[in-house]
């Protein structure tokens, strides 16, 4: 793995461990000489990735909408900020930067991404690694409705095994890179999307 896409909120959350996990995994993934592709943003758990990942000496690529440069300060030690013009453009540049997605304690856009990417996986778009940083149980909840998903039959159990779950960041990059997919069926060509 050469560069992991970090989706994440740019707001802080209520508790401190969030900030703190974050920043663990940035610190990691420049130990390990892995790059960050993330939403750009200086601020949140975005800015807390950031800032781990610059202060191990390690590069961050942000992406963002040109549009949310007029709410959004981005991080001032990226090694590149990529201005896009849409939330699409955004999501297409991260997906083809990245190796691998992980998601941290994030909102609707986190959900939002994680999701697409994940999709894209099960339909056998991509075959790069997605999981989730479960920081302080705060993907439990989600974890245990995907499960029931499971359950009842929409969500398919190899598509539920496709996505990673981990509560420590160290742990999270070597899941991730010693990913293997599993052969899915291919829904379309990779010129689709």
């Amino acid at each position: 793995m050469k560069r992991l896409c970090v989706y994440c909120g740019s707001n802080p959350g209520r508790n401190p461990y969030y900030l703190t996990a974050a920043r663990n995994l940035g610190e990691s993934l420049a130990t390990r000489g892995i790059g960050l592709v993330y939403g750009g943003s200086a601020f949140g758990v975005m800015g807390a990735v950031a800032d781990g990942i610059t202060a191990g000496g390690g590069e961050a690529t942000g992406i963002i909408p040109r549009d949310l440069l007029k709410k959004e300060t981005p991080h001032n030690g990226l090694a590149d900020l990529k201005i896009v013009d849409s939330m699409h453009d955004r999501k297409a540049l991260m997906v083809k930067l990245s190796d691998g997605f992980a998601a941290l304690p994030g909102g609707l856009g986190t959900l939002e991404e994680l999701f697409e990417v994940w999709t894209w996986a099960q339909l056998g778009f991509h075959r790069k690694p997605c999981a989730l940083l479960n920081v302080h149980s705060y993907y439990d909840p989600l974890i245990a409705f995907l499960d029931q998903a499971v359950e009842e039959g929409f969500i398919k159990a190899k598509h539920r095994a496709m996505l990673i779950v981990e509560n420590d960041p160290e742990k999270l990059i070597a899941q991730l890179d010693s990913y293997r997919p599993p052969e899915v069926e291919r829904w379309l060509d990779k010129e689709s999307l």
